[in-house]
C-alpha cells in the first residue's frame, strides 16, 4: 500500500477525532461544504478569538461589526459582483465535467487569472489544448471557456416563482457589509479617520470546482478588516498592515519558512497594491490572506448607487474627502487547514508512530484533560471530579477515564491537548508530602511534574497567554 500523503493523514485525523466532517455525509455529501465537529468548532472558535484580539482588542482604532448575510440587491450591482464576479468555466465534451479553466491551465504550467478577459483566457487555453486533460475521464475535448458568475441567488422576498425577477443574493464577501455601514459606524461609535471596521462572517460562492478539502468551499467564513484612511496616507498604512499581518502568523507559532509573500501581477483598475500571504499547504504554497490597497472605489461606488454621502469631513483641516481603504482579508477555513498542517507532527515510539498536534495552548481545542488514575476507585474519581469542576469554570478542559493512562495520553496528543492532569493515590495523601498535588504531563516534552492543585489554574492560564 502506498504511504499516505500528509493531506490524507490530516483529513483522516480530522474525521477520526471529530475536527471536520463532510457536509451531509449520510446523503453522500454535498460538494464544497464541510461541518466542524466537537474539537473542530473549538479550534475554529480559538482561531476567531486570536484574530479578533489582534485586530480589535489590541488596536486602538478598530471596531467590530456583524452585518446581515442578505442585503439589498443593489449592493452587489454597486460592488461590481453582478457583472464581474466570475470564474472561467470550461466543460468536457465527453463526460460533461465542468472545471475552472485557470486550474486546468495551472496543472500544465500555464497561467491565467480572473483579471484577464475571456478572450485572453481562451487564447491561452487554445495554446495548451493538446496537453490539457479532463480530471475525470482523461480526454482532451473541451468547450470554449466562458464566464460563470459566482454569486449565489436566492428567492428571499420573491414570491413570483421566477428567480430571474429581482433576484437577491447570499453575500459573496463580508466586506460589502462593512462599506455600507461606514456612515452608521462613523456617526455612532465616536471614531475618526484613520479607523477600521472588523468582521467575521459567512460568505457564499458558487464555486465551479470546489477542491482541496476545506481550502476552496462554497460556504466559507471570512475574517476581514477595512481600514479607512486619508488618501495621502493609504500606502503608508498599507505597508504597516502588511508588516502586522506577517508578524501575526509568526506570533501564532508558524515557521517563517512555510510563509511567503506573493504580489498580484495584474491589479484591478482601482487598486494600488495587492499582496497575498501564502502558506505551504500539503498541496503547495497557496493564498491564505490578502492585503490590499483599494483606493476610494468601494465607498465611491456605494455613494453613487445609493445616493448617500459617504465622504468624511476632517474638522482639523476643514477638508472633505472620500476615504481610501486598506483591506486585510483571510479565510477562517484556510487558516484552520494551515493550523492543522503547521502543527501536525509524528513521533516514533518503538515500533509505533504517535500523532501529536502541537497547537499553541491558546489555539488548542482542549487546554487540559483530567484523569483519575483508576476509574474503579471511587475516592480517585471523586477527587478528579473536584479538580475537573474547578478548572472548567474558566477553561475548556476534558474528563477522560477510558483505558489506561498511556492510551489517554495518546488520545489527547491527537487532539492537541497541551496538558494531562492525573489524580493518583499520592494526591489523596498516601505520601503525605504529595497530598493535594497532581501529576501534570506536558504534551510536547513528555515531562511530568507534581503540581499543587491550587496552582493549576495559574499554570494553565499562563501557558495560554504565552
Amino acid at each position: 500500500m502506498a504511504e499516505e500523503s500528509l493531506m490524507e493523514k490530516i483529513v483522516s485525523l480530522c474525521k477520526r477525532r471529530g475536527f471536520v466532517y463532510q457536509g451531509s455525509e449520510i446523503y453522500g455529501g454535498f460538494p464544497g461544504t464541510y461541518d466542524y465537529g466537537p474539537y473542530g468548532v473549538e479550534l475554529a472558535n480559538n482561531i476567531r478569538a486570536a484574530w479578533w484580539r489582534a485586530m480589535v482588542q489590541h488596536e486602538n482604532n478598530i471596531v467590530g461589526l456583524d452585518s446581515a448575510i442578505f442585503t439589498n440587491p443593489k449592493v452587489w450591482e454597486a460592488s461590481g459582483h453582478v457583472s464581474g464576479f466570475s470564474d472561467p468555466l470550461v466543460e468536457c465534451k465527453s463526460c460533461h465535467t465542468r472545471s475552472r479553466a485557470d486550474h486546468l491551465l495551472e496543472a500544465v504550467g500555464a497561467f491565467a487569472d480572473e483579471k484577464m478577459s475571456i478572450e485572453e483566457i481562451n487564447t491561452v487555453f487554445d495554446t495548451h489544448r493538446a496537453t490539457i486533460t479532463c480530471p475525470v475521464c482523461g480526454k482532451k475535448e473541451f468547450t470554449e471557456v466562458r464566464r460563470f458568475n459566482l454569486l449565489v441567488q436566492s428567492n428571499l422576498g420573491n414570491f413570483t416563482g421566477d428567480w430571474t425577477k429581482e433576484p437577491t443574493y447570499l453575500r459573496g464577501e463580508t466586506c460589502q457589509g462593512i462599506y455600507i455601514n461606514f456612515k452608521n459606524v462613523l456617526d455612532s461609535a465616536r471614531v475618526k479617520i484613520p479607523f477600521g471596521i472588523a468582521q467575521i462572517g459567512k460568505a457564499f460562492r458558487n464555486e465551479i470546482a470546489p477542491r482541496q478539502y476545506i481550502f476552496r468551499l462554497r460556504e466559507l467564513t471570512q475574517m476581514e478588516m477595512q481600514m479607512f484612511v486619508r488618501p495621502e496616507d493609504e500606502m503608508r498604512v498599507y505597508e504597516e498592515w502588511r508588516a502586522k499581518r506577517w508578524q501575526y502568523y509568526l506570533d501564532l507559532g508558524f515557521d517563517p519558512k512555510n510563509l511567503k509573500w506573493h504580489e498580484h501581477e495584474n491589479l484591478v483598475f482601482y487598486a494600488k497594491a495587492a499582496w497575498d500571504i501564502e502558506y505551504k499547504f500539503p498541496f503547495g504554497f497557496k493564498e491564505m490572506e490578502g492585503v490590499h490597497a483599494r483606493g476610494d472605489y468601494d465607498l465611491s461606488q456605494h455613494q453613487k448607487f445609493s445616493g448617500t454621502d459617504l465622504s468624511y469631513f476632517d474638522e482639523a483641516t476643514k477638508e472633505r474627502f472620500v476615504p481610501h481603504i486598506v483591506e486585510t482579508s483571510v479565510g477562517l477555513d484556510r487558516t484552520f487547514l494551515a493550523v492543522m498542517t503547521e502543527f501536525y507532527h509524528e513521533d516514533t515510539m518503538g515500533d509505533d508512530t504517535r500523532v501529536v498536534m502541537r497547537f499553541p495552548a491558546k489555539l488548542a481545542p482542549i487546554k487540559a484533560a483530567v484523569f483519575p488514575l483508576l476509574k474503579n476507585k471511587p475516592e480517585l474519581v471523586a477527587k478528579a471530579r473536584e479538580v475537573y469542576t474547578m478548572l472548567k469554570k474558566d477553561l475548556r478542559v476534558e474528563w477522560d477515564d477510558n483505558g489506561n493512562v498511556g492510551k489517554r495520553y495518546r488520545r489527547q496528543d491527537e487532539i492537541g491537548t497541551p496538558f494531562c492532569i492525573t489524580i493518583d493515590f499520592d494526591t489523596l495523601g498516601e505520601n503525605p508530602d504529595l497530598a493535594d498535588t497532581v501529576t501534570v504531563r506536558d504534551r510536547d516534552t513528555g515531562e511530568q511534574k507534581r503540581i499543587a492543585i491550587e496552582d493549576l489554574s495559574a499554570l494553565l492560564t499562563e501557558a495560554i497567554k504565552a
